[in-house]
């Protein structure tokens, strides 16, 4: 099953988030781009892939461990940026982000000893993807409108293991499907 680790904001602040975007698409050019619908919202800590079904007790296991050694911690959505030249948009995040990079670091190597390929390592950094493109855009309107953005803060309480279930009828914007399989309980 293909899994990831991830920080799933609550509701009010992806509401809040959800007025953002609303005014992001209302921006010429912006129906030229996939958005990411709000079951898709979520800070990645770790991308696992395809994880052979006989690893994933043992990844939840370490999993566990690493969400009771990680204490609750503050954490808003605020601001905006890009990935690959204008192919993905994303709103980042403000607060205890040293905590956060933290939790990314042990999802990572919770993955990595219980043998999942992690392929090689890339410094974390905070976001939650809205839109993608195929092909490059001019990303600059849409970070002004990001850059004014800062949502309310909340506390972090724990970490989820999420399923992601890609579409397979190829219908064009059919979005994938995520499953909280556990929550886990920060400190």
């Amino acid at each position: 099953m293909r899994l990831f680790a991830a920080v799933l904001p609550p509701e009010d602040a992806v509401r809040e988030l959800a007025v953002e975007v609303d005014r992001l698409r209302a921006l010429p050019g912006a129906d030229r781009l996939r958005w990411t619908g709000r079951p898709g919202w979520h800070f990645a800590l770790a991308f696992y892939g395809e994880v052979d079904d006989t690893l994933v007790p043992e990844l939840s296991q370490r999993l566990a461990r690493a969400a009771h050694r990680t204490p609750p911690f503050a954490l808003a959505l605020r601001g905006g940026g890009q990935f690959g030249h204008g192919r993905a948009l994303w709103a980042g995040a403000a607060g205890d982000l040293p905590v956060l990079r933290l939790l990314a670091e042990r999802a990572e190597a919770a993955g990595r000893k219980a043998g999942v390929d992690m392929g090689g390592h890339r410094r974390y950094t905070p976001h939650l993807t809205v839109a993608r493109s195929r092909e490059p855009f001019e990303a600059g309107p849409y970070l002004a409108v990001l850059d004014d953005f800062a949502g309310r803060t909340w506390t972090v309480t724990e970490l989820a293991v999420v399923r992601s279930n890609l579409p397979g009828s190829g219908v064009p914007g059919e979005q994938p499907r995520y499953e909280t399989l556990v929550r886990l309980p920060l400190g």
